[in-house]
This record gives C-alpha cells, structure tokens and sequence, in this order.
C-alpha cells in the first residue's frame, strides 16, 4: 500500500507570514496592546506559540516517570486521589460523613483532627474505614507527635500493611509562624518536631509527615509566582534543618507534600503544577540524593477559597469544575473542591456531594485517569510551564540569597510581598479586570443572600490572613439588603434616549454597575422625547436618574435631560452613561452630579451610592 500523506495540500506558513496577517487586521492598532497579555506573574503571554518557541526548553525530550518528572510522577495512568473534607470535629459525626463519602466516590478522607486527644477518639474516627485503600488527612492537629504515635499504634493493631497506608498530617510550623506570628512552642521546639516526627515512621512511604501549606499563600492574595517560589523556599527550609540533623535527605524529601491552590486561571494552573514538580527535582538534585524517590514529590490541590462567592453560588460549581480539570491535566496526586455554599455555611450532603461528583465524572465519564500528561506538547501550556518555572525559580534564588524562607517570614518580606500582590489583585476587581461573575459582573439583581448566611468566616490571625476576593462587594450588596427590609430597594430608572443601540448597550451597563450593589433596575423601553422620560422618571420616584444615550447626542439630549430633571427633582441624582468628552463641561453645567463609564472604580463609586443612599 502506498504511502499517503496527510495535509499536503496546506503549505507551511512561517511565523512572519501569520505576523503580517496579524497586523493587516489589526488596521493599525497595537499589537502589544490588543493581544498581549501581561500576567500578574510579570511575563507577558502572546497569542499563539508554533514549535520554534519550544527549542531551548530542555525537559521536552523527557517521559513521564522520568527526571525532572515535569510530565508526572505515574508512567502508565493519570490516577489521583478524590478528597473529601470533612469538617466535622466530632469523631462519631466525622466518621459517618467520612464512611458515606466512601460509598458515594471519594477515595481520601482530610479530617478535622481537633478532637483527636486519645486512641479512643481516632479508633472511633477510623471505624470501618480500610486504610490499605483510602488515604487519610489530619487537619487541625494539636499535637502531632501524640497523633502520630496513636496512629502507629492503631495501624500496627489492625495488621495494616505499612507500605500502603497512605496520606499525611499537616505539620507546617513555617505557615503557623506566618499566619500567627509566632510558633506555636518556639522555633526551635517547633522545627525539631519534623525531625522527631521523620525519626517516628519507617516504612510508610506514603504517609507524608511534613505538608507545606502553598494554599494559604494563595487565599491570601498571592500570585502564582509567588505562591510556587515561596513554597518551594519553605520546603527548601525544612529540607535544610532536617539534614543538618541528621535525618537522611532522601528520608526528609520523600516524607513532604506540597498543598498547593488550583484557582479559576485554568491554563495557568495547568502550568504551575507542571513547574512545581520541575522545581522540586531542581533543588532536590542539588542534596544529591541516591534514591529517585527524594524527587518525587506528591502534589495535594485544593480549589482556591480566595475566589468563591456569597452571591450566585452556583457559579462555585462551574469554578470548582474548571479547578478539577486543571489539578488533573497538571497531575495533582490527591484534590480537595470546594463545596458551592463554602462561602457562606457549613457544607451539608448535598454541596459536599456536587463538590465531589465533580471528580467522579472526571474520572468515571471523562476518563481524565487513563491519559499521562494529557498536557504535554501542547506549545502553550509547555511555554506557560517554563515561563512560571523560570519567574518562580528567580524568586526562591531572591528568597536563598536573602538568608531564606525562614528569615523573610521573620523580617516580613514575605508578608509584605503578598500582601502587595493581594492589593493589586483588588483594584483589578474594584475595577473590573478580573471578573467574578455575579458578584461584580453580570449580578442575579433580584437574589438575596442575608438570610442564607450561617457563617462568616473572617480571619483573625495577627499575621498573613487569608479572605475571599468578593466580600468587599458583598458587604455593599449585603447592605442594600438589610435597608431594602424596611425601605425597599433604591430604585436607578434608566432615562433611554436617541440612538436604539446605543441606547440599549448602555442601559445593559448601568444595570450590570448598580445590579452588582442589589438596587432595583427600572427600565422602560425608550422615548421619543426629552420631555415624555423625564415625565416617567418622575412618576417612577427613582433613588438615581441615568440617562442612557450616544456620545453625540448627549450635547442636545442628555443636556436639556439633565436641565429638566434638576429642575424638577433638584435632590434625585442626575447620572450619564458613559463618558462624553466633548461635552462633559455643558452636561456638568446643566446638573449632571457623576459619569458612570468602564473606567470608573465601581467598588468606590458604589460604596459613595450606598452611603448617599441608604441613609
């Protein structure tokens, strides 16, 4: 059978071609500007990438299973744990929500272990639970040593084969100090605890000892930069202290887990995971360890609480979806979604089950489990993967060079740097670069949320806090509630005129503007006159008069607007949408008070409505 070649008839395009296409429809505008994107990271990404941008990355050439393990540490499939959280402190309550889970899909539990003070307690937490095959967590811990010996204890009891017992306990005494601004006993008792801790378990390879908490980065505002640099430094720390004290490097790596985010940047988070790993085996090889198993390190996500939102909850479940791919296409080991309603309740049955199913479908009807690196080749993902690589890698060089992890949480370089990022990460909300959607874009006007909220969850450590993205909006939203109790809701009429597009397009604004504060939308259809709007406005006895119309005609219309509707209702705010510059001083002039347009600050500019308004 002859030889037949595919695609013959395409001829190669080379990349001035596709450059000078690029331009031509562009009519002039520039390039950087329109398609360029610029990172918070601080790397630019471009709009397409072709194989010449992959030439001098190095690890390309390499297997899964093989160093640098940039393509995962599993040669033949893409398993991963699915993680129930189970906040529930009650050791009989968890156990019942910890056993159904089982049941229902997950394949590793992540307990509250606050309330886990005797082997009594933990034998009743792991009734009916076979930890030969499912893996096990223990968050909230009070004392670790006490745990861990308890559950050496209860393994050895139950004839349980060591070298399958999987899971980890989440001692980070570093994140502790930067969350606390303290130790929790000092440095020195706290850090010597990892040495004690590594020295207790022998032939459990998979149970983790050591959990480096990169999520609490992240919730706190950081970058992704920022939060796999710092990471890898706080690892970097304890890998150091532990070996200095004579507890082998390969012993010291293989026993620490990496808890990393996954948030809604989904291609982004691909790479990060993929970095991560890449990282690791950088530094680990600079230890010279003379077992693989110092570089592979195992990977728990957990989806970002940062971006999850009191208002249109259901849009959590699509974040959460998007998360799960992410952690999945990067070849996390073991993830944690979030529940929809974590924003504003304890999860019950029904949003753990969602979270959860998420991962079902993934593995059971996607079949994401059966593909290694699904990722790989990709000329994107593989140019994110080493831009992130080299920024982060910069970072923790910055953070070495600089006395370490340890020294800059004590100095508060770190702190300072992510606090920094998390500001910048605020206006970008405050502004509407990064939309949440529902909360400050495209809101559900006509929901309230007062009533449904069982919790609020406020960070009151004294050191890095942790917050979500939305709750600067939600307080103003949520006070628009409270005083539309008794009040109703401000009412903003939307004052149509002229131009029937434009008209409509800027009506569309304005409602998404002060639909994301709750206030009441009343748009009529449109007049023909200046005189007949106004009229209607009146009869509507609205809290904000907008007038919606084109840049040109809001020389003729929206001045005598503005004229008639101060002169008849001198204290109702007179607002134009948009910002006409060839007329700003002659609308001022007849009484316009403000200009709502794209460039506006709409979490200011709703917070000065809110104190104007609800009085």
């Amino acid at each position: 059978m002859a030889e037949e070649k595919l695609f013959t008839e395409f001829p190669p395009i080379s990349t001035e071609q596709w450059e000078a296409t690029i331009n031509k429809d562009l009519k002039g505008a520039d390039y950087e500007k329109k398609l360029v994107w610029r990172t918070d990271e601080g790397f630019n990404v471009r709009p397409y990438y072709r194989a010449e941008n992959l030439k001098d990355i190095d690890y390309l050439n390499t297997l899964p299973a093989e160093f640098p393990y940039t393509r995962g540490t599993k040669a033949d499939n893409n398993h991963w744990d699915i993680v129930q959280e189970v906040e529930e402190a009650d050791p009989v309550k968890a156990n019942a929500i910890a056993v159904d889970a089982l049941k229902r899909g997950a394949t590793s539990i992540a307990f509250n272990a606050n309330k886990l003070d005797n082997k009594d307690a933990l034998e009743t937490l792991l009734k009916d639970i076979d930890l030969n095959k499912t893996g096990v967590q223990f968050n909230h811990v009070k004392n670790y040593i006490e745990l861990v010996k308890n559950f050496l204890g209860y393994i050895e009891e139950k004839g349980y084969d060591k070298s399958l017992v999987s899971g980890s306990i989440n001692f980070d005494p570093l994140i502790y100090r930067l969350k606390h601004n303290k130790f929790y006993f000092s440095q020195e008792e706290d850090m010597m605890q990892a040495v004690e801790l590594l020295n207790m378990v022998d032939h459990m390879p998979n149970f983790k000892l050591i959990n480096v908490n990169g999520i609490v980065l992240h919730n706190a505002g950081s970058t992704i930069v920022q939060e796999l640099g710092y990471t890898l430094a706080l690892a970097n720390e304890y890998l150091a202290f532990c070996t200095e004290h004579g507890v082998k490097m390969e012993k010291a790596a293989s026993r620490i887990q990496l808890t990393l985010s996954v948030g809604s940047n989904y291609f982004m988070e691909i790479a990060k995971l993929r970095a991560a790993r890449l990282l690791w085996s950088t530094i680990v090889e600079q230890y010279k360890p003379t077992c693989d198993c110092a570089y592979k390190i195992r990977i728990n996500t957990v989806a970002s609480t940062w971006n999850k939102t009191l208002y249109d909850p259901y849009v959590n479940m699509l974040r959460s979806t998007t998360e799960g791919m992410s952690a999945v296409i990067g070849g996390s080991d073991a993830i944690s979604l979030q529940p929809f309603d974590v924003a504003y309740k304890e999860s019950d049955e029904f949003s753990r089950r969602i979270a959860r199913n998420v991962q079902v479908i993934l593995k059971e009807e996607a079949f994401m489990d059966r593909v290694v690196d699904p990722a790989a080749g990709s000329y994107y993902v593989e140019t994110l993967t080493n831009a992130i690589a080299e920024h982060a890698w910069t970072l923790f060089q910055s953070v070495e060079a600089n006395g370490g992890a340890l020294k800059a949480i004590e100095d508060g370089t770190l702190k300072a740097e992510i606090e920094k990022s998390c500001q910048k990460r605020d206006m970008d909300i405050a502004t509407r670069r990064y939309i949440l959607l529902g909360t400050n874009q495209y809101p559900n006007i006509k929901e309230t949320m007062a009533d449904k909220i069982e919790r609020v969850v406020k960070d009151e450590n004294e050191g890095l806090k942790t917050y979500r993205g939305a709750v600067a909006f939600e307080e103003i939203r949520l006070a628009t509630e409270k005083y539309a109790e008794k009040n109703g809701r401000p009412k903003v009429y939307l004052l149509k005129l002229g131009n029937l597009a434009m008209r409509q397009a800027r009506a569309g604004f304005i409602t998404n503007f002060f639909g994301c504060a709750g206030y009441e939308i009343v748009e009529p259809a449109g007049f023909a006159t200046v005189e007949d709007g106004v009229k209607a406005a009146g009869e509507a006895k609205p809290a904000l008069i907008v007038v919606c119309s084109s840049d040109e005609e809001y020389a003729t219309l929206g001045v005598e607007a503005a004229k008639q509707c101060k002169a008849q209702f001198p204290n109702t705010p007179f607002l134009v949408a948009g910002n006409p510059t060839e007329c700003l001083d002659a609308l001022k002039e007849a009484g316009t008070d403000d200009f709502i347009h794209v460039r506006v600050n709409i979490l200011e500019s709703l917070k000065k409505y809110n104190e104007m308004l609800l009085k």
